[in-house]
C-alpha cells in the first residue's frame, strides 16, 4: 500500500512538473508598441518608437523563473515623427543602421518581484555592445482574451539606458545620455 501510495505521489509530482512547463505567447503588433524618450537641452522630451521588432515570450505562470524573453529590433525602422532626425539617429553619429541593422535583448533571468511585477534581466546588444540590462515589467492581466477567446497577456516594460554605453555619446551632456525605453505588449498564446 505504501509503495503503491509512493507511486501514486511520484506520477503527480511528475505530471505536474510537465503541466508547469512555459507557454510559448505571440506578440499582437496590433496591440504593441516599442517607445523611447529622451531630454533635448533640458527644453523638452523627445519621443520616438520602433516600427518593426520580432519577439519570442514563453510564459511560465507558476515558477516566473522559467520565463524567458528574446527580442530583435530592426533599427531601421526608428521613427520620431521628424524625417530630418530620423536620418541623423539613423547614421554615423548615433545608430549606424548600414554597419548595424539589428538591436537586440536576450533575458538571462526572470524574478518575481510582487503580485503583478517582474525584474527582467537580460543582455541588451546595439552596435555590436553587449551590456546587462534590468527590465522592470508590470503584468497588467493574463487570462482569457475576451475576443480571441483563447489565453493573453498583457504587459508594460519600461528601463533606462545610458546611450554613451553603446557607443553613441554624441552631444552629451547636452543631449540627455538617457534613454528612457517603453514597451506596450498583448500576446496571445502560440498555437500548438
Amino acid at each position: 500500500m505504501i509503495r503503491l501510495a509512493s507511486s501514486a505521489l511520484a506520477l503527480t509530482l511528475l505530471t505536474g512538473a510537465a503541466l508547469a512547463e512555459p507557454v510559448a505567447y505571440d506578440f499582437d503588433k496590433s496591440h504593441a508598441n516599442l517607445a523611447f524618450s529622451y531630454n533635448h537641452l533640458g527644453y523638452s522630451i523627445t519621443d520616438g518608437r520602433f516600427g518593426e521588432w520580432t519577439g519570442t515570450l514563453m510564459i511560465d505562470q507558476d515558477t516566473p523563473a522559467n520565463s524567458s524573453v528574446e527580442f530583435v529590433i530592426d533599427v531601421d525602422s526608428l521613427d520620431t515623427f521628424w524625417a530630418a532626425r530620423d536620418t541623423h539617429l539613423k547614421g554615423p553619429d548615433f545608430f549606424d543602421v548600414t554597419k548595424f541593422p539589428k538591436a537586440s535583448f536576450k533575458s538571462t533571468s526572470v524574478e518575481k518581484t510582487g503580485e503583478k511585477t517582474l525584474k527582467v534581466t537580460g543582455d541588451l546588444t546595439i552596435k555590436d555592445v553587449t551590456k546587462p540590462t534590468v527590465l522592470d515589467v508590470t503584468v497588467n492581466t493574463i487570462g482569457e482574451h475576451p475576443m480571441a477567446k483563447k489565453p493573453a497577456a498583457g504587459f508594460t516594460v519600461t528601463t533606462t539606458i545610458k546611450r554613451s554605453d553603446f557607443g553613441m555619446d554624441m552631444y552629451t551632456p547636452y543631449v540627455g545620455d538617457d534613454v528612457t525605453v517603453t514597451f506596450n505588449a498583448e500576446t496571445l498564446e502560440a498555437a500548438k
